[in-house]
Parts: structure tokens; sequence; C-alpha cells
């Protein structure tokens, strides 16, 4: 599924931390210049953290193969001959391949039956082979040769003639209309029922990357938290968040909002500069080994009113609902239905309108940040154990500020668990 919002967020973080660093470094130069950069221009909170990536496990060939014996098996349940993954985060679930797109292709093919195969840009190759770890079927294609005829070769080697292929949700249109001109014969369909059916159910060794993902974003998120200051534009905290990510071993960020603009669920471009009694929202999180971490806290910059405490709790109250609901074998829908009634119950809404809860309570997370399935109305996929999904359920008021709190929960056999200890209250956005 599309993630283009939480890259956006790293990008921007990145990007704001750079032009924080940059403009600290230039006001140091000359009469500060002999102190080390980062005792010059990190605060104290980020300075004192140490790296938390110690001990991590990464997935292994074993497990890597096991998924690839999965997908056999859910092809031949959807009477699927093959699936064709171009790089990207499936491409990295199944083989641990990380590799960039471009016009080039660069593809890897898993057939119901048969050794999996690649295909790869012929001057490329011997790069390949470096990053390969299993596989040992590599078509390569030189710069005036069809890769599709590679990828069509891969197809009546494995005896498929005829049947279907399924195409995994991020192929480009191009690489797809070249395949099926290629192969004509056969009837090209989505892959999801493989992909998704493998990547919703979490393994043991996932879900500790993913609590290490979510135990030190909390840690850069109370780091940051305590940088701000009156006159803090966006940029600057959204910078010392994602210093405070790296000072922690892992790459992150956030997007912040301060004031009534805290009521648009994915912020504003306009400037913004912190004042007293603005509430704050930061959004966002790390990845450890490719898995992700989402998480949303917010507080208020000095005394919260009575009105921000107000609706604090009762998005608390909701989040609670949602967690209430999501046992096992209930349909997705019902985490939704439970939390936004809460919200409408208290006048908000009703539905999807403002003020209230515009969106869908909760999305997949695993390596990305928003994957298969949704806690959203319609959704009738029963709730399993090893599924993971945020829990954001988000009040907006436009013209006043908006609350929303996320943490992230997986589903065990008695029911959902929390990767993190829910915000317990606004004055103690961290406990």
């Amino acid at each position: 599924m599309c993630t283009d919002r939480r890259d956006f967020l790293r990008l921007s973080a990145g990007l704001a931390s750079a032009a924080l660093l940059g403009n600290s470094t230039n006001a140091a130069v000359g009469a500060d210049a002999s102190r080390p950069l980062q005792q010059r221009d990190v605060p104290e909170s980020i300075r004192k953290l140490r790296k938390m990536t110690d001990g991590i496990l990464p997935i292994s060939l074993d497990e890597r193969k096991a998924r690839i014996e999965k997908a056999r098996r859910l092809m031949r349940d959807n009477r699927i001959d093959a699936i064709y993954l171009e790089p990207g985060s499936s491409m990295f679930y199944y083989t641990g391949m990380r590799w960039s797109t471009s016009e080039r292709m660069f593809a890897l093919v898993i057939p119901a039956r048969g050794e999996i195969a690649w295909v790869c840009p012929k001057f490329e190759e011997e790069r390949a082979r470096e990053l390969i770890a299993m596989g040992r079927d590599i078509r390569t294609w030189e710069e005036d040769e069809s890769p599709y005829q590679r990828v069509a070769e891969i197809f009546r080697d494995r005896g498929i003639h005829t049947g279907r292929v399924g195409m995994e949700e991020r192929v480009r249109f191009f690489l797809f209309d070249g395949i099926r001109k290629a192969a004509p014969a056969l009837q090209f369909v989505s892959a999801t029922p493989i992909t998704a059916g493998g990547r919703m159910f979490k393994s043991p060794a996932e879900l500790a990357l993913m609590q290490r993902a979510n135990d030190i974003t909390l840690i850069a998120y109370q780091a940051a938290h305590d940088t701000v200051r009156e006159g803090m534009r966006q940029d600057e905290f959204a910078g010392n968040c994602a210093s405070a990510f790296r000072a922690l071993g892992v790459q992150g960020g956030i997007f912040c909002s301060f004031g009534k603009y805290t009521a648009f669920p994915h912020g504003r471009s306009t400037p913004q500069k912190l004042q007293v009694g603005d509430i704050v929202l930061m959004d966002g999180g790390c990845d450890v080994e490719g898995y992700q971490s989402d998480i949303t806290r917010m507080f208020v910059f000095g005394k919260p009113t009575q009105r921000q405490r107000d609706i604090w709790n009762l998005e608390r109250k909701s989040q609670d609902a949602g967690f209430a609901a999501a046992k096992v074998g209930a349909p997705c829908e019902s985490v939704d239905a439970a939390a936004r009634k809460v919200i409408t119950d208290a006048g908000f809404g009703p539905d999807y309108k403002v003020p209230g809860l515009p969106h869908r309570t909760g999305h997949g997370i695993g390596l990305d940040g928003h994957e298969w399935t949704n806690f959203v109305r319609g959704n009738k996929t029963p709730i399993r154990p090893g599924m993971c999904f945020s829990d954001e359920p988000t009040i907006v008021i436009y013209g006043e500020f908006g609350i929303r709190l996320e943490d992230c929960l997986y589903i065990t056999e008695q029911g959902p668990k929390f990767f993190t200890k829910q915000s317990p209250s606004i004055d103690e956005p961290f406990g």
C-alpha cells in the first residue's frame, strides 16, 4: 500500500535537520569553531543519548525461504502460477534484496513451482550477484535487448505457457505493459492475495524488530520534547527529533504542527512558530532492519486549557475503545466503529464529518508504514494473530486544534497488545 506520506515525513525531517545543522554550523564558524560540532549544535537532551541498536537480529535466510514457500502455497490456493516483483518492500521481504528502481528492469519472479529467478541489466550482473542471497537463475539483458523477453523466458522455462501471473501492487505500468506484450497468452492479475497474505502476519522475529523501532521512537520523541522553547520553528523541532534518532543509531523523523494547525491530520505548509498555550503534534517514527514504527504524541507548551484537556481525554477514550474492540476473529471494521462511536456520542461527526474523525482509525504496519490491512468501515477481514495495526483516531476541530494519539498494536492469541505504553495524560505525554 502507498507510503508516500511516510516517505515525505522522513525526507522532510532529514531536510529540516540538515538545514538546522547547516545554519548553526555557519553561525559557529569563527569565535566558537574550536569546540566540537556535536557540543556546539546538539541540545543536551539529545547529546546524552546512546545507540540502541545492539543485539538486533536481522531476519534469517531460513525465515525468508519459509516466506517463499508460503507464497507458493498461497499461489496454488489462488490459482496463480507465478508472481512478479520489482525492488521495494515485498522484494526485500522475500529475499533481503535492496535495489533502487530506475527505467531499467531489475526484477524477481517467484513461481508456484520451480526455482525463483532474477532479471538484471547485464552491466549490473556482478553487483547483483554480490547482493543476491538466494536463487541462482539470473537472466541478464544488454542495453539493446528486451528485458520483457527475459521474463517471458522465465515463465516458459517453468512450464507457464498459459495461466495467471500476479503483479505485485507497486509494479510500474510500463513494466507490466511490456511483460504482457511479451507473454500475451498469460492472464495478469493482482499478486496482493499472495504478498499481503504473507506480510500481514508477523513472525516473532518481525515483532522483535518492530518492538525495538517503537522503543527507540519514544525515546527520540522524549528527547525532542525536552528541546521546545517559545518561538521555535517547525523545522527546528523536526530537526531535533531527526538528530535524536541518529544519536540512537537509526534513521527516523517526524512531521509536527503547532496550535490550530494540529487540526490538519497531515499538517499544513504554513510556517509556524511555537507560542505558549499551543498544542504540539509530533507524528512519525523510524525503521529497524526495515520494520517501521508510527507514533503520535501531543502536548501543550504551557498549561493546557480545560477545552484542550477535555478533547485530549475524549481522544484517549476513543483510542482505548478501538483497542478493546480489536478481538481475535472480529472484523477489522469493528475497531473503527468502536473508536468512532466514542467521538460521535460526544457530539462530533457523525461519520467522517468534521468537527470529528475524518479518516480511518488505523492501518496495517510492518515493512511499510502503511500496509495491508486497515481498521476502516467496510473491511470485513477477520482480525487474526500476527497482524499489526496503528490505533489512531483523531478529533479534528478546524480553527481550534486537533488531537491524535497513535500507538501501534499487534494481535496475540489472547488479543491485542500495544508495542508502546499509551500517553498517560496531556500533562505527561510520555509518562
